[in-house]
This record gives C-alpha cells, structure tokens and sequence, in this order.
C-alpha cells in the first residue's frame, strides 16, 4: 500500500512525495494448495456399478435357454435402441464387458462362453425356448444396415458352445409347432416314422418328447 506524504517548504511550491510502505502478506493466502478429494468415493461407485453389472447378468442367467455373444463395434445408440425394440419380449440385450460377464458365468456350465471373451460383445439372453424365433430379429436388422462386421461370436445352448459357424444349426432348429406335426406324423405313420424319430439327435428327441407330454396335459385338462 502507498502512502503520500504532503510537505510545505518555506518556498511557495509545493512538493508532494510518495513514500512506498509495505505490509506484511496474509499468511493465509501462502498456505500450500488445495488437497485434491480422494479417489475412494469415486472408487466405490465404479466398484458398486460393476458389482451390478455382474448380478444383472446373474439375473438375466435364470431361466435362459441360450446366452450368445454379438460383436458391436461401431454400432450407434439409435441402431441399439431400434434392435432392443425389434427384439422379442422373452429376449434381452445387455453391453457390458468381458471381464464381469465371465465373472458371472464362471463356475456355471454358460462358462464354456469363455472363446467369446475378447472384442467389444453384446449379450442377447433368450429366455424361450424358440431359438430360431430369438435369433431371427438380429439377423434381419443385420441384413437391414448392412452390418456384416457384426455378427454373432459365439453362444451357449444347452451347454455346448457354437462359434460363429455353427448358428445355422440353431437357426434351424424345429419350432414348437414343428415338433407336434412331426411327433403326431410319426405316431399315425408306419413303425418306421416313428423309430426314425426316435433315433433322431437326443435334444431334439427330448423336445419332442416335451411337446407331446404337454399336448397330453393340455388335452386331459379341456376333459
């Protein structure tokens, strides 16, 4: 801060002098800079948010029949949100990363998943029996915008593991209405159609087997 002192000479001029005058600085303003927060909170929500993560895939794991991986690299959030609504009720996609899906699918018999684990992965959860149906959306919307990069990676159905050239299987598989033709063509056809079934692939047997127990039901139940 400057001071002016003001000094009268005998002499009819007048003199002004400036004297600086210097204060001490706040010793408030010299303390050290501001301490950065610490990290534990934000620490805590990342943490909290991949705990999350995992029992949602847990969650989605109840009662799924076919967990299948699909690279998504370079799609958009509008084209995410146009497959979610293409999508039908009984399956559900889910982005997450690799590391906590298999945190969630290890131990399981989902964990022979493990090959896809690598690239950027969207998880489609089918929660029905009818593969195909399930599958069949994707397929269109991928045809649709042109997204052959992105395909499926891999999926686990009933335990088996199938790579990327292996979804025509799935894509074919018989649909409920298939199986009750072909269950009550055997059984009104000769020997032969029906020891043909029989000696038809164990899981498709299995569902056959299914189909017809339940018609049985549902045909004692109208009685």
């Amino acid at each position: 801060m400057e001071a002016t002192l003001f000094s009268f000479p005998s002499s009819h001029s007048l003199t002004l002098t400036k004297t600086q005058t210097h204060f001490p600085s706040n010793p408030l303003t010299l303390s050290s800079k501001p301490k950065r927060p610490k990290l534990s909170i934000r620490s805590a929500i990342s943490r909290t948010k991949k705990e999350e993560t995992v029992e949602t895939v847990k969650t989605q794991l109840d009662n799924c029949y076919l967990l299948a991986a699909i690279k998504y690299k370079g799609l958009t959030v509008k084209q995410f949100q146009d497959l979610r609504r293409a999508l039908p009720e009984s399956t559900r996609l889910v982005v997450a990363k690799n590391t906590l899906v298999y945190k969630a699918i290890e131990g399981t018999p989902w964990e022979v998943l493990k090959p896809c684990m690598k690239g950027m992965n969207a998880w489609l959860f089918v929660h029905s029996e009818e593969i195909p149906a399930a599958l069949k959306p994707y397929r269109d919307f991928q045809k649709e915008k042109k997204l052959e990069d992105n395909d499926f990676t891999g999926a686990v159905f009933e335990g088996k593991f199938y790579g990327p050239g292996d979804f025509k299987v799935l894509e074919k598989m018989p649909t409920r209405a298939e199986i009750y033709a072909q269950l009550l063509g055997s059984l009104k056809g000769p020997a032969s159609s029906l020891v043909g079934t029989i000696q038809a692939p164990a899981r498709e047997l299995v569902m056959v087997l299914k189909a017809y127990v339940k018609k049985l039901e549902e045909e004692g139940g109208g009685q």
